[in-house]
């Protein structure tokens, strides 16, 4: 009786202090991971490249090419709206209608040049990011206003060929 007068007081101690050992549970504190903050890095500025006279001159000689072949494109232009115009309302296969159509053909043809540019343009960027150069600002410059000479044409073209469906 003495023993059990003597165990049971201590028995619930023993149980708590089983409970209370030490664990080998992972923290519930924050890990280094979930601390970390997930926003964008800023974008770093990028120095201005050092003038490059050899990409200047190709450059130079797209935008040249460019211009002549923008001339080109909205004099075909004004021809094939007349054309257009002309042949609203003609029958598919009259001489107007195929007039028409070959004068957008012929506007086709010259977007399609004028996107040749765009295609130098891009492949001369291309060599300057295989050899690990930086951007260069006038060839970024000129290869989007090639790109968006390109867009305009196609626009129009676009547009000349809606006015000329059948209603």
């Amino acid at each position: 009786m003495f023993f059990r007068a003597f165990l049971a007081p201590l028995i619930p101690g023993l149980l708590i202090a089983g409970c209370t050992a030490p664990a080998s549970y992972p923290s519930l504190l924050p890990r280094a991971a979930e601390s970390q903050s997930l926003e964008e890095p800023a974008a770093a500025t990028a120095e201005p490249s050092a003038p490059d006279p050899a990409v200047d001159a190709k450059v130079a000689a797209a935008l040249r090419t460019l211009e002549e072949r923008t001339n080109a494109f909205d004099s075909a232009s004004s021809r094939a709206e007349r054309l257009v115009t002309a042949a609203r309302g003609a029958a598919a296969g009259s001489e107007a209608w195929l007039d028409a159509h070959v004068a957008l053909a012929e506007l086709d043809a010259l977007r399609s040049a004028t996107s040749e540019i765009a295609i130098t343009l891009d492949d001369l960027a291309s060599e300057r990011a295989l050899s690990l150069a930086p951007d260069y600002q006038p060839l970024t410059s000129a290869a989007d206003r090639v790109r968006a000479a390109v867009t305009s044409q196609a626009e129009r073209i676009a547009a000349l060929q809606a006015r000329l469906a059948p209603a």
